[in-house]
């Protein structure tokens, strides 16, 4: 199977993201453009044999910030490297830019994530109490730099 990476759009992330049983199908568009509204952005899609299977989903948070927001990939096409296609592709977008890091929060209940992260070169940065372990997030942050 190939997997080809292309800028994208809200409805794509939607498709996906709706299919995707951890998300409980709590983005809307409504949401997800009210937050993108004004800022620079970049929506990544996988798509294998055309159909949308990944996306990965960032803004600008500074002129020297990105960040990665909201991503997943669709169970049934996990554990094909299509998450690193993503970041790649994301990390890629960014360092052009010009934004000097990218940031991204992630939580104890999705540690594949919290592996991808680490493994790629991504920091530990901080961390926000929600006074659940589940539901608490760490920060991550990437120099672009270099």
């Amino acid at each position: 199977m190939k997997v080809e990476i292309r800028q994208g759009t809200i409805d794509d992330v939607i498709y996906v993201d709706h299919q995707i049983p951890e998300f409980d199908a709590r983005n809307t568009k409504e949401k997800l453009s009210s937050k993108l509204n004004g800022l620079e952005h970049l929506i990544l899609i996988a798509f294998e044999n055309e159909q949308p299977v990944a996306y990965k989903l960032g803004y600008q948070r500074s002129v020297t910030e990105f960040y990665s927001w909201l991503g997943g990939v669709l169970p049934n096409t996990r554990k094909k490297g299509i998450a690193t296609q993503l970041r790649l592709t994301q990390e890629q977008w960014a360092k052009e830019k010009g934004y000097q890091s990218i940031s991204v929060k992630s939580m104890n209940r999705y540690p594949a994530m919290l592996q991808l992260l680490i493994s790629s070169g991504y920091a530990i940065s901080g961390y926000e109490d929600t006074g659940s372990v589940e539901s608490s997030k760490i920060k991550f942050q990437k120099s672009m730099l270099g």
